[in-house]
């Protein structure tokens, strides 16, 4: 069974709770004042920090607390900001470029929390080889004096061909 919202008006018609498609794809290189509002704004800024290798900016995307967490194909299950800001210095200074833009992605939004779910496209790039990366993805966000903060990144490649490359190729 799927969910319809008119399976449940006391929730769909709520503005406790928004659920929006976005039709726009993001990779950080948005012009920060075009975007519909402050979820996108805030996937955007992970973006920028992501494509750019910015770890300063990507400090700011995430609450750094230790209740954070991700799970992706590569870095498995990181609990906390010092084990995902570990993560990110070693693909930030590893040998590979990585590019990821993420696209088809719904927003569900509460007062002081969201989540984005949807898809990243993009490449893995060494001298030797480029992947195309095609991942499922979803982050989740709370508010924190004002401001959108990552609390959780869940990534998943579904092609297990495409899982068992990328995986060998960043562990060269």
């Amino acid at each position: 069974m799927y969910w319809d919202a008119g399976m449940y008006p006391e929730v769909s018609n709520s503005k406790q709770y928004i659920m929006k498609t976005i039709e726009t794809a993001i990779n950080g290189s948005e012009e920060i004042s075009t975007l519909i509002n402050d979820e996108t704004r805030a996937l955007s800024l992970f973006y920028k920090a992501f494509n750019n290798r910015l770890m300063e900016l990507m400090e700011r995307s995430w609450l750094n607390t230790e209740e954070i967490s991700m799970d992706n194909p590569i870095g498995g299950i990181r609990r906390g900001w010092s084990a995902i800001a570990e993560g990110y210095d070693r693909i930030f200074n590893g040998k590979a470029k990585v590019y990821v833009e993420f696209y088809d992605y719904t927003i569900h939004q509460t007062e002081n929390m969201f989540f984005a779910t949807g898809r990243e496209r993009g490449t893995f790039r060494t001298d030797s080889e480029t992947i195309e990366l095609a991942i499922r993805t979803t982050r989740i966000f709370i508010k924190l004096e004002g401001a959108w903060r990552q609390i959780h990144h869940h990534g998943s490649i579904d092609e297990p061909a495409l899982l068992e490359r990328y995986q060998k190729a960043v562990r060269k």
